[in-house]
């Protein structure tokens, strides 16, 4: 049995989006692609932890962190920035083919599988064009309904890169 090309799959031609959340970058410049909005750095991404009625009277106790960090690697940091709802899963897919070559094989279903997990952690979904984006889904931009600690201003990197931060359609 032989698996399906990028070209083939069912996602090639509609546009992983990240979901609005905190993230930012770190850490030093990885192998990466030359193109918009994409650094090479490790990315953090930080969202508040949801507790039962339980673990909440436990964590008040104890003090306990109120929200998750989670650092990715860097394969996982390319697929963030390259997630931006302006790249279809195909054009994802072949920037990460030509960088990660085949540590990263087969391709077009390891992209899947990652944006399936980052999926069921609600952090991004897939759309069928890039206008269907309403939201900024840039660097250190925490969504209304999160309330996190601080934004570590100086433990991250919160910049925007070309682009980064607009809807589609605004002018930058």
């Amino acid at each position: 049995m032989e698996l399906p090309t990028v070209a083939e799959d069912e996602l090639a031609q509609q546009y992983p989006t990240r979901l609005p959340v905190w993230w930012a970058r770190g850490g030093e410049v990885q192998a990466h692609p030359v193109t918009e909005g994409v650094s090479g750095r490790l990315i953090v991404i930080r969202f508040p932890k949801k507790f039962t009625r339980l673990e909440k009277f436990f964590q008040r106790i104890f003090r306990g962190p109120t929200e998750i960090r989670r650092p990715l690697d860097r394969m996982n940091s390319l697929l963030w920035e390259l997630s931006n709802g302006r790249r279809t899963f195909a054009e994802i897919c072949a920037s990460l083919d030509a960088t990660f070559h085949e540590d990263i094989a087969p391709v077009a279903q390891r992209t899947a599988s990652a944006l399936a997990q980052f999926q069921r952690l609600g952090l991004l979904i897939i759309l069928e064009r890039p206008s269907d984006r309403k939201w900024k889904n840039g660097p250190g931009i925490t969504p209304p309904e999160h309330h996190l600690d601080d934004d570590y201003p100086n433990e991250f990197d919160i910049t925007s890169l070309d682009g980064e931060g607009l809807l589609p359609g605004d002018e930058e």
